[in-house]
């Protein structure tokens, strides 16, 4: 098998779980993902399967999230699943305001990740070591928000905010939730999460697990074209002479000259072949599928 899942992950699942289950339904071992989401967030996972787990590392990084954040709250994580740090009703707070607050967070901002992440410091994980009860100062990051768009808001003691974002890859929305109530001076922590696409997978074509199990029993199951989250990528075409010598681990001479550095390779009846690097009017074999 070879090609992609567009899995919906359910609540409560490790990407680890969705992986390892996958795995037993397709009686697959070569399987991966792209892109990890927390136990708590659902939806968009994409999976790879069989020799498309090689192509993880070209999948575009661009994902987007439907967030809620509630505002007055503080806990350990900055979502639900940790211990409240501070809980303060809030007043006198207008859309308004969180509108003005929130623009603070588009466009290439720094952002400390959540102390409970996976990023690795003098190589753990922090947190293995917030479990542990070790404080340890989380890195600086440059992420980018490519939009952000409030689509609710519900007033009330703790008033809560549903928000669209369309981010760059790395970016926490932990973090966003947090920083707002920091900005807010308010406290903010993420109550729900679900990711609506990711590194060219969306939510309105992605299948559930139950969806998945319907249709291996009914043997329509089909994994998505390996290359159907690259279109992000030029692509050039070969003759069948070049492209018998390409997936060979020859060079080839472009045919049409590309001033791009990686490609989607072809063969003339439009199989794909896997992924060149062009230097000058040469195409280097990079990852040949075929």
């Amino acid at each position: 098998m070879f090609g992609f899942l567009n899995l919906n992950k359910p609540f409560g699942w490790t990407s680890h779980d969705c992986v390892a289950k996958t795995r037993k339904l397709l009686r697959l071992k070569r399987v991966g993902h792209a892109g990890t989401l927390d136990p708590a967030a659902t939806g968009v996972l994409p999976i790879a399967l069989g020799k498309a787990t090689r192509l993880l590392q070209y999948l575009p990084g661009e994902k987007a999230y439907k967030a809620t954040i509630r505002l007055g709250v503080r806990t350990t994580t900055d979502d639900l699943q940790g211990e409240i740090i501070t809980q303060q009703p809030v007043t006198g707070l207008t859309l308004e305001t969180v509108k003005t607050a929130l623009q603070k967070f588009e466009g290439k901002i720094e952002q400390i990740p959540p102390s409970y992440s996976a990023i690795q410091v003098q190589g753990k994980r922090l947190y293995d070591l917030a479990r542990k009860g070790e404080t340890v100062e989380a890195p600086v990051r440059t992420v980018e928000v490519l939009k952000m768009e409030i689509l609710d808001w519900r007033e009330g003691e703790f008033p809560e905010v549903d928000v669209f974002i369309a981010c760059g890859t790395g970016t926490y929305i932990r973090a966003i939730a947090r920083d707002l109530g920091t900005v807010l001076e308010t406290g903010g922590t993420l109550v729900a999460l679900q990711r609506t696409a990711s590194s060219g997978f969306n939510l309105a074509d992605s299948l559930t697990f139950a969806d998945l199990e319907a249709q291996l029993q009914a043997g329509t199951f089909q994994p998505l074209p390996p290359d159907a989250a690259l279109q992000h990528l030029p692509f050039v075409s070969l003759s069948a002479t070049a492209a018998q010598k390409w997936c060979q681990g020859q060079r080839i001479t472009e045919q049409d000259n590309s001033s791009a550095e990686i490609l989607r390779v072809y063969a003339e009846d439009e199989r794909f072949l896997g992924i060149g690097k062009s230097n000058g009017d040469v195409l280097i074999p990079t990852l040949v599928l075929i």
